[in-house]
């Protein structure tokens, strides 16, 4: 009976080590990516037309020439850099090390705490980006920043119609997105300070 039992614990213990390693290890699944997306810099422009490290957005571009006036998206530059994480020079890298980007997202907010979209500030958005990072290099990407529609809707509709006089700064904070070759995720994000205004109403024009 003593062997019985000893042969049943054994084969216990050899059904449950079995079971343990046929199952998923959700650490290892989770692992991050061992490359670090890094955003090197973050420009847009000024209303000359400048790169500058915030954006001056003018709600309505009105020609000078024929006096159409024209609603127009505002972009921006990002410069990204695919670094590994682990610094030991004897560490190799491969193709797997290498990121893909895949898109991004735009989210406003106010130091004043009007936060309310529609409102007080624009509607977050999400945008495509697709992109190719070789481990050690950098590579820059242009995305849109503030869409068209942004300047049709509450609150910059009212900058532009004249109900809201002024300048309306605000923060937009961008999540960039993607992954290396072995699919694992990789993020990184962004800040920039936005000015909105009529621009030619602001300045007597």
């Amino acid at each position: 009976m003593a062997k019985m039992k000893k042969g049943l614990c054994l084969w216990v213990g050899l059904a449950l080590v079995l079971f343990l390693f046929s199952c998923k290890n959700p650490i290892a699944e989770d692992t991050e990516s061992n490359t670090l997306l890094l955003l090197v810099s973050l420009l847009s422009q000024d209303l000359e037309g400048n790169p500058s490290n915030f954006l001056q957005s003018d709600v309505i571009v009105t020609d000078v020439d024929t006096g159409a006036s024209t609603i127009i998206a505002d972009t921006a530059k990002a410069t990204m850099r695919a670094e590994l994480m682990n610094p030991n020079p004897a560490a190799l890298s491969s193709v797997y090390n290498d990121l893909e980007l895949s898109s991004y997202t735009v989210t406003y907010f106010r130091s004043d705490g009007k936060n309310v979209e529609g409102v007080d500030i624009p509607y977050s958005f999400s945008g495509t980006l697709a992109g190719y990072i070789q481990i050690g290099t950098t590579a820059e990407f242009t995305f849109v920043v503030v869409r068209e529609v942004a300047k049709m809707e509450s609150p910059l509709l009212n900058l532009r119609d004249g109900r809201s006089e002024g300048v309306i700064q605000m923060t937009a904070r961008i999540d960039f997105y993607g992954h290396d070759m072995s699919q694992k995720d990789v993020k990184a994000t962004g800040y920039l300070t936005i000015y909105f205004a009529n621009y030619d109403n602001a300045s007597g024009g």
